[in-house]
């Protein structure tokens, strides 16, 4: 299992990261790799990706939402294997620190092999970067948010 740990200081508010991190359907805007996700209930999500030339679905659960503070989702069906937590940290009242930490477990010979070349770590890099440049470009106002707790 590959572990990921990668943050990202954005210049937004607190909430507005968290409330755009919680809107799943506008992942594939800023995430490389993300074709699709379905938010098909308040913690099932359906994802469709392509990495590297190989297509994958699977179905994610949101095991832990608090609102401001975290969002943790766990795979619980399909081809890919992997956790995941997105925490915000307030640095100041319009800035928040974005830590996102994952485990994947490689599924393939192509995952396995893109594993031992530090892909994911790059994949996530980018994604983070892409975050911040989509918020702070929104203003700091999210397309949506979700503050329910799980």
């Amino acid at each position: 299992m590959s572990q990921v740990e990668q943050s990202i200081e954005v210049n937004v508010p607190v909430s507005a990261a968290y409330d755009q991190w919680t809107q799943f359907e506008s992942f594939p805007e800023f995430m490389e790799g993300v074709e699709k996700i379905e938010q098909r209930t308040d913690t099932m999500t359906h994802w469709v990706t392509s990495i590297g030339g190989v297509k994958r679905e699977f179905q994610a659960r949101i095991t832990e939402q608090i609102p401001d503070e975290r969002v943790a989702r766990t795979t619980v069906e399909g081809e890919v294997k992997q956790a995941g937590v997105v925490t915000f940290h307030r640095l100041d009242d319009a800035r928040t620190k974005v830590m996102l930490q994952m485990d994947v477990d490689p599924g393939g010979m192509a995952e396995t092999i893109g594993d031992k070349l530090h892909v994911v770590e790059r994949q996530v890099t980018g994604d983070l970067k892409r975050f911040k440049a989509f918020i702070e470009r929104r203003g700091g106002v999210a397309t949506g948010a979700w503050r329910g707790n799980v």
